[in-house]
């Protein structure tokens, strides 16, 4: 067994010029550890099945009826202008026993309250309306 007491020369003894990884590597396996414990607890989740939207160019019918509510929340039937909700329930209930019904597309303002678009889907749904749909302004960024 031998054992080094430094140079045989009697000199300065030499710098060590490593650096001691130990705590840097204990510090990271900390932190490891930490991040692994903490992260499925900050993701948890109640699993639901999310709808996929699907960018399908709108179809336009003939019979399709356009109703627009305006950022005032007046209501157009295609393009005539509705005195109030009860008119555009009785145009709907008018449409209702059609064979095949037509859909009923809305077209809202964007500066419009929901509660003007609530009332037009409340009244599609009171006159029996199946297929209601909402048009949009196609997004151009993405192109």
């Amino acid at each position: 067994m031998s054992m080094s007491v430094g140079s045989p020369e009697g000199g300065d003894d030499e710098v060590m010029a490593t650096i001691n990884t130990t705590p840097l590597v204990d510090v990271m396996l900390v932190m490891l550890i930490i991040f692994l414990i903490t992260i499925p607890v900050v993701v948890k989740t109640i699993p639901v099945e999310l709808p996929t939207a699907s960018n399908i160019a709108t179809i336009t019918k003939p019979e399709n009826i356009v109703i627009a509510v305006d950022r005032d929340g007046g209501v157009y039937w295609n393009d005539a202008l509705l005195p109030d909700y009860a008119a555009l329930l009785e145009q709907l209930k008018g449409i209702a026993p059609l064979t095949p019904q037509p859909e009923i597309h809305i077209r809202g303002d964007g500066l419009t309250r929901f509660e003007a678009i609530g009332k037009v889907i409340v009244s599609c749904q009171r006159a029996g309306i199946l297929k209601v749909g909402f048009i949009t302004q196609p997004d151009l960024s993405n192109r």
